[in-house]
């Protein structure tokens, strides 16, 4: 048995930008990839597509913004669209609760005193890494498993 893991790519979906992220080979450890600006779905779905070729895999997940109280709202049901989306684009995806990670990613940038401009070109694609590496830290992608959403 080897202890290579497929890679996963991490989206962190908002209306003007997708923060992406990717893990290691071994699954271990998540990094920040790039921000893509949204441009329509199917400029999205290419982009994406072109990611997932060059880093090998069909696995993608997805933040999933609940409520804090656990709920699911408006952004949520977008979500869900967007994701029926990349399974029809033949993507293999899970859901991966995301409160926080979007505030965590600022604080950090603001600490590290990142400009407002670059923040808003980088909070995404580090908020995507948050979702990753908590994911991989409770396990990563197991074979067979059910998606939870």
């Amino acid at each position: 048995m080897t202890a290579y893991k497929k890679r996963v790519l991490a989206l962190d979906v908002g209306e003007k930008r997708i923060g992406v992220a990717v893990s290691d080979p071994l699954g271990f450890s998540a990094q920040g990839v790039e921000t893509i600006f949204t441009k329509g779905l199917e400029n999205d779905l290419k982009r994406i597509r072109e990611l997932s070729d060059s880093y090998q895999t069909k696995r993608l997940l997805v933040g999933f913004p609940r409520n804090m109280n656990g709920t699911i709202g408006q952004q949520a049901e977008r979500i869900m669209e967007f994701s029926r989306a990349l399974e029809g684009a033949g993507f293999e995806v899970k859901h991966q609760d995301e409160r926080m990670t979007t505030l965590m990613a600022r604080r950090v940038l603001m600490e590290g005193e990142v400009s407002g401009k670059k923040r808003r070109e980088v909070v995404d694609k580090l908020a995507a890494t948050y979702i990753l590496q908590s994911f991989l830290d409770g396990g990563g992608w197991l074979p067979g498993e059910a998606d939870e959403a």
